[in-house]
């Protein structure tokens, strides 16, 4: 009990608290420090500060990201969880191993081993249980073990070539068998777990002439990830097709389907897309992690004008609220914060989605699935009768979803739901062209929002600039482009400065870190119910927008570039995507 009886001795804890730790050291059979951090008497960095003053043993502060993959190797993994001890860094020969517990001559015995059959010299610094965890997960790289598991499948190959059983091209059968193998079923496995612990949005399982390429979209972008032999390739659709219950030897179409894995103790979907390419089967899969959160309004990108229009249109007793924009431009996310506002304790909240992205508590979701004939369509005509409130449908896309959620609108009901047109001002040419009369659309309509995402520039390094000639003069034009009631509020100098991507380890050299919406927000006014009566294009339409003070999604991102919170390319990317 030293570390105990030293806390006392500097004043830490007193006696009374000193017997309570020891008893419950002896009682559950653990070291003092886990017992004295579980108890929450003292934090860990000082229980840790005055161990290593009782042992004169550095104590040692590292983050995961300054550990370099390759420093691991030099102590096994089961040595390293054993021992409590793990590789920090190397200079020359010199290796610095954190130990949680140096005092230990059994866990000193094994590092001087480990130090001559590694032909290393090492010093032992103090590190915390925490740093120590967080380090040790490190081993579980996504190259290393999906690694571990094909080496594993060469073997058990080479052993029946060593049997004399010559490899021929795999039939159906043996794809199954190969998929359902220990092997195959592990590199799968551990890749959507990576794909999972990195907030990837999708895995792409590409074949190219030399290999099998694996690339998680993370925060809009594609990464690659790893480059598998292509002879897997077969096995991983195969094991993919299995689990999503799709033909294992249709090869030849375009395949959809869905599976839940249990990842970090969460129920994950992952939504199966197949499609044949001259090189093989593409697979993308799409995660949906249903425990997500709701994001806030604040959080999604809305603020000031837009928020104040949003929130408005939320407060009115019925009324239908679009969202438009491009797959993966984060509509539904937003429908979903405002789902969320709406769900109160009086009313009957049901949606429609395709899949279902998120698990609310207090409403109704339901899932289409067109295969059995429930689309969009009748699911909405049988929720009708289900007395709602408020009603979510994942997509309008033909003439009788419009009509039917352009009804539930006019008789009382909120209904939520997204539309593919290019801008805000689209909706209503869009709607017409679906054939909804247009005397029906402003009693119907309460907002139509336009959105488009763009990454979000990381904290720790985000670099302070000063724009070109070029980009001042574009920012200053939209700054002056702005409705008065928003340019009122822009505070801008001559000097005025950005920000730009720079990259650090945080944000894995991507210089940015998570996205943010650009929106642009059109507001049913008597006005503009006027113009969709008598003349519904989009340049009489854009003239209301202006009268009202719409700011377009460009404009959005300038005043998000002057934040700090993108950068101008993000903005010139999202801007341009129409």
């Amino acid at each position: 009990m030293m570390l105990i009886q030293y806390l006392i001795k500097k004043g830490v804890i007193d006696k009374k608290q000193a017997a309570g730790l020891e008893y419950d050291v002896k009682v559950s059979g653990k070291k003092e420090e886990a017992v004295i951090i579980e108890k929450g008497i003292i934090p860990e960095d000082l229980v840790f500060e005055m161990k290593g003053e009782l042992l004169k043993v550095p104590v040692r502060k590292v983050s995961v990201e300054d550990v370099p993959l390759e420093i691991l190797e030099l102590i096994p993994q089961e040595s390293a969880k054993y021992y409590s001890m793990i590789p920090l860094s190397q200079k020359e020969k010199t290796l610095e191993v954190g130990m949680v517990y140096p005092e230990d001559l059994r866990a000193q015995e094994a590092l001087k081993f480990l130090s001559r059959q590694g032909k290393f010299n090492y010093k032992v610094v103090l590190i915390s249980l925490t740093t120590f965890d967080n380090i040790l997960k490190q081993y579980r790289t996504l190259k290393k073990e999906v690694t571990m598991a094909l080496e594993e499948l060469e073997t058990e190959l080479k052993s029946e070539e060593d049997g004399g059983v010559q490899r021929q091209p795999l039939k159906k059968a043996e794809f199954e068998k190969m998929a359902e193998e220990a092997p195959i079923t592990k590199v799968v496995a551990v890749m959507l777990r990576h794909a999972v612990d990195a907030k990837a949005s999708d895995i792409h399982v590409e074949p190219t002439k030399k290999e099998l390429r694996i690339r998680f979209r993370m925060d809009g972008v594609l990464h690659p990830n790893l480059l598998l032999p292509l002879q897997v390739h077969p096995a991983v659709v195969a094991r993919i097709k299995i689990l999503s219950n799709l033909k294992i030897d249709e090869t030849r179409i375009p395949q959809d389907g869905r599976f839940s894995a249990k990842i970090g103790g969460k129920d994950i979907d992952f939504r199966v897309s197949t499609f044949p390419t001259t090189l093989g089967e593409k697979v993308v899969m799409r995660i949906l992690d249903p425990t997500e959160g709701v994001k806030q309004f604040e959080k999604l990108g809305l603020e000031k004008r837009n928020l104040e229009v949003v929130e408005r249109a939320v407060r009115r007793p019925y009324g239908l609220i679009l969202a438009t924009g491009p797959t993966g431009s984060g509509k539904t996310t937003t429908l979903y914060a405002i789902l969320n506002l709406l769900n109160q304790e009086g009313v009957n909240v049901i949606t429609l989605e395709d899949p279902v992205e998120y698990f609310v508590s207090g409403i109704n979701q339901s899932q289409i699935n067109p295969d059995i004939g429930y689309t969009f369509a009748k699911g909405l005509r049988h929720i009708l009768r289900q007395d709602p409130n408020i009603i979510m449908v994942g997509e309008i896309r033909d003439e009788e979803t419009a009509a039917l959620a352009t009804h539930a609108a006019l008789t009382g009901h909120v209904v939520l739901s997204t539309l593919h047109t290019n801008n805000a001002l689209g909706v209503i040419p869009r709607f017409i062209d679906l054939g909804v009369a247009p005397f029906l659309i402003p009693p119907a309509l309460s907002l139509a929002m336009a959105q488009r995402l763009v990454r979000v520039l990381c904290l720790d390094c985000k670099k302070e600039v000063t724009p070109g000639a070029e980009v001042k003069a574009m920012i200053l034009k939209e700054i002056e482009a702005l409705p008065p009631s928003t340019k009122k509020d822009v505070k801008i100098s001559d000097d005025f400065k950005i920000y730009e991507a720079k990259g650090c380890k945080k944000c894995n050299s991507d210089g940015y870190v998570g996205r943010i919406a650009l929106f642009e927000i059109l507001e049913m006014t008597p006005q503009l119910g006027e113009i969709i009566l008598k003349e519904p294009n989009e340049s009489r339409i854009s003239e209301e927008a202006k009268r009202q003070g719409m700011i377009t999604m460009k404009q959005d991102g300038i005043l998000k570039i002057l934040g700090g919170i993108t950068s101008v390319a993000e903005v010139i990317r999202a801007a341009e995507e129409r």
